[in-house]
């Protein structure tokens, strides 16, 4: 996309990543999904652009509570020379933030308010969910009677993320650092549930990212923040504890995939036309009823407004 030879720096499941200068990232979301830690062939029109215009949005309600990474999201701010081809500046519009550079933490801080998922499958067999004991009889999609902090270990890419308990977590990054990411990601689990629940919406479950600032020691949200890719958002109006819940997230997509004969290696089947544009469908109306906002005017003006 960009003429930035020498600047790249890596591509992530949906993230390209650029070296600005010796404080500054450029993270460009694309179109990819991933679904079982696998990218899929088949891309999400506008998919990028929704991450991105939710993560900025969920970024500037929280800087009170932790601060985050974005530093602007015009492309006209970056260098001239990353721009020689106009047609990159309008294809970035949108879909990138300038980011504060962090030293990433090796953790992925997942914070479940409902029985969902994976989290449902290990209760149902051991009563747990990552080593939590919780109270018998639950059922799928029930409400926890209080969220549940429950890491993973960033596995290197082509490998699969391992949930760690809070021990493990302390180990790798200090019993400081840990309980200061634990404690901010329940802040803003219980600030995202929230505000979701104004919209209609259940946040039954999230992950976070977070880095140190190399220049600060502090911490910082980095990456993106309460969208479809990183969380679980329900519809509170058809919510019905004991069973799956029709969904917001690319949850769709990994409906349709495990009900194909595939062993969730890659390369991922292509989605047929109908599920690309289901996911794309829901993955707007995300966006529109959290920010209350026009996904419509985002991709014209690059404004969340309502």
């Amino acid at each position: 996309m960009l003429h930035a030879e020498g600047l790249f720096l890596r591509s992530g499941k949906v993230r390209d990543l650029y070296r600005l200068d010796d404080e500054r990232l450029l993270l460009v979301a694309s179109d990819r999904i991933s679904a079982f830690d696998v990218v899929l062939p088949t891309p999400i029109p506008d998919k990028g652009r929704v991450l991105t215009g939710l993560s900025r949005f969920w970024f500037a309600g929280t800087a009170g509570i932790v601060a985050n990474h974005l530093l602007g999201s015009d492309p006209a701010a970056l260098p001239p020379e990353l721009l020689a081809d106009p047609a990159v500046a309008a294809e970035l519009r949108g879909r990138m933030i300038v980011g504060r550079r962090a030293d990433v933490l090796p953790v992925e801080c997942v914070v479940r308010g409902y029985l969902a998922g994976s989290g449902w499958k290990e209760y149902h067999a051991t009563g747990e969910v990552c080593g939590i004991e919780l109270p018998p009889g639950l059922r799928e999609s029930e409400r926890l009677p209080e969220p549940v902090f429950t890491p993973a270990w960033k596995a290197p890419a082509g490998t699969h993320d391992e949930n760690i308990p809070f021990a493990a977590v302390a180990d790798l990054v200090g019993h400081e650092v840990a309980v200061r990411v634990r404690e901010a990601s329940f802040a803003l689990y219980r600030h995202g549930a929230a505000t979701c629940e104004g919209a209609g919406i259940i946040l039954a479950d999230t992950k976070f990212e977070f880095g140190i600032d190399p220049a600060t020691g502090g911490l910082l949200l980095v990456d993106e923040v309460l969208t479809p890719d990183s969380s679980r958002f329900w519809d509170a109006a058809t919510y019905e504890p004991g069973r799956a819940q029709a969904s917001y997230d690319k949850q769709f997509v990994r409906d349709w995939l495990e009900a194909q004969p595939w062993d969730k290696t890659a390369p991922g089947p292509e989605l047929p036309p109908e599920v690309v544009a289901g996911t794309r469908a829901r993955y707007v109306e995300a966006f529109e009823r959290i920010t209350g906002a026009s996904f419509a005017r985002y991709l014209e003006e690059d404004v969340i407004a309502r």
